[in-house]
C-alpha cells in the first residue's frame, strides 16, 4: 500500500476516495447518534429559513457565514443528517487534495507523491466528529486556502499583491465561519513576517483584506438593526458563557495523542535524515508556527469537542509524511506505516463505542428515545434532544447565551422583549430544566396565565 501512493498519479485520489469510505465505515455501522451541535446548527438553519434573522431571532454564537450554509442546506434538503454527511466528505477531499497537491506545487518535500494525502485522510479519521459538517471544518477549508497563499511567499522573491490580500482575505473568511479561528490573525501577521518577509505596505494590504469579511458583516447587520447581537452573540460569546464542556481535556487527549506523537518522529526524522533548500526550510518555520497556533485555537472555541481539531491537520500531516517520505529503513519504514494506518482510526472507533455506551451519560449525543409531544417548543437548557421531533419556537436556542437575558429581572426592557418573545410564538411545550420559566413567570404573571404545569419542569400552553 505504501508503494501505491509513493507515486504522483493524479488517479491515486480515486484510491484516497475508496480508502476514505472503508475507513468511515465503522463510524457509520456504529449507529452513532445525532450529536447536540448537529441538531443545534440544524435548528439555525431551519429558522433561517422561515424568515428570521440570526442573532435577533436565533440567540446562539454560530458563525454568520456557517449559519447561512445551514440555511442553503435547510432550504435544499430540509433536516439531512445525510446531506450534511456529504457536503462534509466533499470538503474534507478537497482539503485533503489542496494541501497534497500544495506540497507538490512548492516542492515542499524532494519526492512527490500522494503519501501527504494518505496521512491526513487516516487523520480525519481519530474522531468521528471530523465528518461532520462543523463550522471548524468548513473555516479550516480558508485557512488551509490562506496557508496556500502564504507558501506562495516561499518561492517568489518579488512583491506579489494578489497573494498577500488573499493570505488576509482567506483568514477573514474563516473567522467568519468559526470564531475561534481568530487566533490565526497574529499567525498570518507573525508568518507573514518572519517567514515570508511581508513588507510594511504587504502587511497593510493583508489586514485590509482580513478585516473586509468582518466589515461586510457589520455592515449587514446594522441595516438588519443587529450589530449589537452580532458583536455580544458572536465575537463575545465565548467570554460571556464559557464553552460547553461535551468531552473532557483527557478525551482530547487521548484522541490527539497518537497523531502529535508520529508528527514529532516525523519533525526528527525530516531533521536528521535529509538536508533542505532554503524555501524548504522556510516551509517548516510556517508548519511549526501554523500548528502551534492552531493548538491554541481549540483553547477558547465555544464548544469542547474533537471537532474543534480539525485545523490541525494540515500542520500534523506534513510532519508525519517525512516519516514515510524520508525514512530509508525499509523494516522501520513498514512498521511505522502499518502501526499508523491502524492505530489512529482504531483509537478513534474505540473511544466512540466506549462513549456511546448505553450506561453511560454523555452530553454530546442526543438520546433518540426522548421526543416531544408537540411540534413547536422551547428547550430551556443543555439537553436539547427533545428538538429532534420539534421545531424552535422562540429565539433562545444557545441556553448558555439566553440566561443573560432570561435571568436579568432587574432589566424591565429586557423583561418586556423576553415576554414579547413568547407571546409572539406561543411555543405549545416549554422544558424548563433549570428552573428559569419559573422564576420568569413568577415576575411576569401575565405570561405564567397563558400557561399551566404539565409535570415538573414541562409547562403547556393553554388551549
Amino acid at each position: 500500500m505504501l508503494s501505491f501512493f509513493r507515486i504522483n498519479d493524479p488517479f491515486r485520489i480515486i484510491g484516497i476516495a475508496l480508502l476514505f469510505m472503508v475507513l468511515s465505515a465503522p463510524y457509520v455501522l456504529m449507529g452513532i447518534p445525532l450529536l447536540s451541535p448537529e441538531m443545534s446548527w440544524m435548528l439555525v438553519g431551519e429558522r433561517l429559513s422561515q424568515g428570521h434573522y440570526l442573532y435577533l431571532d436565533i440567540v446562539d454564537d454560530i458563525g454568520p457565514l456557517s449559519a447561512y450554509v445551514y440555511w442553503m442546506v435547510d432550504l435544499a434538503f430540509g433536516r439531512s443528517w445525510l446531506a450534511y454527511k456529504v457536503i462534509a466528505a466533499l470538503l474534507i477531499l478537497f482539503q485533503i487534495t489542496y494541501i497534497n497537491r500544495l506540497f507538490i506545487a512548492y516542492r515542499s518535500f524532494d519526492h512527490t507523491s500522494y503519501l501527504p494525502a494518505l496521512v491526513m485522510l487516516v487523520l480525519f479519521h481519530f474522531s468521528f466528529d471530523l465528518l461532520t459538517l462543523s463550522p471548524a471544518l468548513m473555516g479550516a477549508t480558508f485557512i488551509i486556502l490562506a496557508l496556500g497563499q502564504l507558501f506562495s511567499q516561499t518561492l517568489i522573491n518579488e512583491e506579489n499583491t494578489e497573494s498577500v490580500l488573499l493570505v488576509g482575505i482567506f483568514g477573514g473568511l474563516a473567522a467568519c465561519f468559526h470564531f475561534p479561528l481568530v487566533i490565526f490573525l497574529p499567525f498570518l501577521l507573525v508568518a507573514g513576517i518572519t517567514v515570508s518577509g511581508f513588507s510594511f505596505s504587504q502587511l497593510i494590504l493583508s489586514l485590509v483584506g482580513y478585516f473586509q469579511p468582518f466589515i461586510i458583516c457589520c455592515i449587514y447587520f446594522f441595516w438588519i438593526d443587529g450589530l449589537e447581537e452580532f458583536i455580544s452573540e458572536f465575537i463575545l460569546a465565548t467570554r460571556i458563557t464559557g464553552s460547553y464542556p461535551h468531552v473532557s481535556y483527557l478525551d482530547l487527549l487521548t484522541l490527539i495523542f497518537l497523531p502529535i506523537l508520529f508528527s514529532i518522529i516525523g519533525y526528527f526524522v525530516g531533521t536528521v535524515t535529509t538536508s533542505i533548500t532554503v524555501n524548504q526550510q522556510k516551509q517548516k518555520q510556517l508548519m511549526l508556527l501554523f500548528s502551534l497556533f492552531a493548538l491554541g485555537s481549540v483553547f477558547i472555541a465555544n464548544r469542547r469537542t474533537p471537532f474543534q481539531m480539525v485545523v490541525i491537520l494540515p500542520g500534523l500531516t506534513y510532519f508525519i509524511s517525512q516519516i514515510f517520505i524520508y525514512l530509508n529503513n525499509k523494516k522501520q519504514l513498514k512498521i511505522l506505516f502499518y502501526t499508523f494506518l491502524l492505530s489512529v482510526p482504531v483509537v478513534g472507533y474505540s473511544w466512540t463505542i466506549y462513549k456511546i455506551q448505553s450506561h453511560r451519560t454523555w452530553n454530546y449525543t442526543l438520546d433518540p428515545n426522548i421526543t416531544a409531544g408537540a411540534k413547536r417548543i422551547v428547550i430551556l437548557g443543555d439537553e436539547i434532544s427533545a428538538y429532534q421531533t420539534a421545531s424552535l419556537a422562540s429565539p433562545y436556542l444557545n441556553y448558555r447565551l439566553s440566561k443573560r437575558v432570561l435571568g436579568d429581572f432587574s432589566d424591565h426592557e429586557k423583561m418586556i422583549q423576553v415576554y414579547l418573545d413568547f407571546l409572539k410564538e406561543k411555543p405549545e411545550l416549554i422544558y424548563d430544566q433549570e428552573g428559569v420559566f419559573e422564576e420568569l413567570i413568577k415576575h411576569m404573571p401575565a405570561l405564567g396565565e397563558l400557561y399551566q404545569q404539565q409535570q415538573a419542569g414541562i409547562y403547556e400552553l393553554k388551549p
